[in-house]
């Protein structure tokens, strides 16, 4: 391997953002009404996601009451769509912090992205029609991150997978393909789509199902309430 390497320089970063998937978290507000908001904290392992949140954002809000979600994920191509509710927010009124940003209240945040709610079938939330993967999870736990408790870490399950048909692989029934699936990048506060494949990983040659976890024999246990 030739790679020219070069000295690292020590900076301070203000932000961290170096690179992860946008998800549109939709959930319930007390009126039952429905917010819907942009967020890039966000990973998954197994049947699990954390999710890092401003502990008084609405949805934050709405987790810690209504304790179920659904993690919409948008392709690159919906990259407008997202960019619509940046700088809103489903809290009335705007937090004074928040209102300094330029945020405003939006109260109809798929009429304002113009996109399409759908009936989830184990959460209240709607899903995103428009989204290529949308996953109905629920509350499992939460944590304060930083020292003052002004961001929360939750920790959901995953109840239900639904996908595009045109991203899951060919001939299976569980798996997504990577080549068709271009999900929405957030980095640095821009957006990016994904890349083509670099090269395989050696970690291809571990089966997938060999990663599948209790939580997804569970998931198919749950009824559909709605």
């Amino acid at each position: 391997m030739n790679i020219d390497v070069g000295p690292h320089t020590s900076i301070e970063p203000n932000i961290l953002y170096f690179g992860t998937p946008v998800v549109l978290i939709s959930s319930l507000n007390e009126d039952d009404s429905v917010n819907l908001a942009p967020m890039s904290s966000a990973f998954w392992l197994g049947w699990r996601a954390v999710l890092g949140l401003g502990a008084r954002a609405k949805t934050a809000q709405n987790l810690l009451r209504a304790r179920e979600c659904v993690l919409n994920l948008p392709s690159d191509a919906l990259a407008d769509a997202v960019d619509r509710l940046a700088l809103t927010t489903g809290s009335d009124p705007v937090p004074e912090r928040k209102w300094d940003r330029g945020y405003r209240h939006v109260r109809d945040k798929f009429g304002r992205a113009g996109l399409t709610p759908v009936p989830s079938e184990t959460v209240g939330p709607p899903r995103v029609a428009e989204c290529p993967v949308a996953m109905e999870a629920v509350v499992e736990g939460h944590h304060p991150v930083d020292d003052d408790g002004g961001v929360l870490a939750f920790e959901v399950r995953v109840q239900r997978v639904w996908v595009h048909e045109d991203i899951r692989m060919a001939g299976t029934s569980d798996r997504i393909d990577p080549d068709a699936w271009r999900p929405l990048i957030m980095s640095f506060q821009k957006l990016y789509g994904l890349g083509p494949q670099v090269r395989p990983s050696t970690l291809a040659r571990i089966p997938e199902r060999a990663y599948r976890s209790a939580d997804l024999e569970r998931a198919r246990t749950i009824p559909a309430v709605r």
